[in-house]
């Protein structure tokens, strides 16, 4: 069981048109919203991580995927899933952690989100669900179907560090604290995200790297059904992730680290912060090529290499 295969047959089912992208549009409200859950040993582990860093990495995580959209996020509804032997201390460090969160990620003319309500329950173990609210305006929404050949993939942000980060702390090592610190800690991008969204005048293709950088990647190609080509060696990375020996699946597949990329007419690539990494080819024998150091892999799944959340 993973989760593609799952969404295909709640998509057969339900017949929605919204399905497919990290953020459901509804233009008739002029909004963007996005649900997001984090369970206890699935998603984090309290072994190592401080409600404050879960509150603010859980909020962080739902502003990505509206950032991905191109739209600005405004409001979330938390509910929160609690065992009796945790108290009102893990609540009010959990918020706490959560407001934070929420203003790292102000720009000019941006507000922080606000938490206007959600719900408390008992449980087993901590289990988080946030939705978020993103407002649209007069900004131009991304969709994965939107790919085209000849467009340029931007990407910003370092990628690898935030897994390689949680490999210490599952070896119980803090050694390398940027990369732990990645970890709990990620950056987000609103000034790529809105530039785009706020120029752009054609359809364009954007995604967050949650999943890992060639997940996002593979999704788009799969979607808009075209190929990607990419050079791995224009990929920022932190070069203490080379600290292990496959270090390189790490930087593309290893996931959580909240960069954005995007899928762009050429014209626009010199209006962003990002790199360009690599371009939109006509559909080929396979979604995805690397090209690592002119030995070109093409990847035709990535399932293999990308985190299951049904098998932890």
């Amino acid at each position: 069981m993973n989760e593609r295969g799952l969404i295909e047959i709640i998509k057969s089912i339900t017949k929605s048109r919204f399905i497919g992208d990290d953020c459901a549009y509804l233009k008739e409200l002029g909004i963007t919203v996005t649900q997001d859950s984090f369970v206890e040993g699935v998603h984090f582990s309290l072994d190592w991580m401080t409600p404050y860093q879960l509150g603010a990495k859980a909020i962080k995580v739902n502003i990505s995927d509206i950032l991905a959209s191109g739209a600005e996020p405004v409001y979330c509804l938390v509910a929160l899933s609690l065992p009796g032997n945790l108290g009102e201390g893990f609540v009010e460090e959990f918020y706490r952690g959560m407001q934070a969160g929420a203003a790292s990620t102000v720009i000019e003319g941006i507000k922080p989100v606000e938490i206007a309500g959600g719900d408390l329950t008992g449980g087993d173990k901590v289990f988080i669900s946030i939705s978020m609210i993103g407002k649209v305006g007069k900004r131009n929404i991304s969709s994965r179907r939107n790919a085209k050949p000849g467009y340029k993939i931007v990407l910003c942000g370092q990628h690898g560090s935030s897994a390689g980060g949680l490999r210490l702390l599952e070896q119980g090592r803090q050694d390398v604290n940027e990369l732990v610190q990645a970890h709990f800690n990620p950056t987000l991008y609103p000034k790529f995200a809105l530039t785009i969204s706020d120029n752009i005048q054609t359809p364009y293709a954007m995604m967050d790297t949650s999943d890992g950088l060639g997940d996002a990647l593979f999704k788009i190609a799969a979607a808009s059904g075209v190929t990607i080509c990419i050079d791995f060696e224009k990929i920022p990375y932190n070069k203490k992730i080379e600290i292990f020996s496959d270090w390189k699946n790490l930087v593309l597949f290893g996931g959580e680290d909240y960069g954005l990329v995007a899928a762009l007419p050429e014209v626009y690539c010199c209006t962003t912060d990002g790199i360009v990494i690599g371009e939109v080819l006509e559909g080929g024998t396979a979604p995805l090529i690397v090209n690592y150091s002119g030995s070109i892999i093409k990847y035709n799944s990535v399932d293999e290499f990308t985190f299951n959340h049904f098998l932890h």
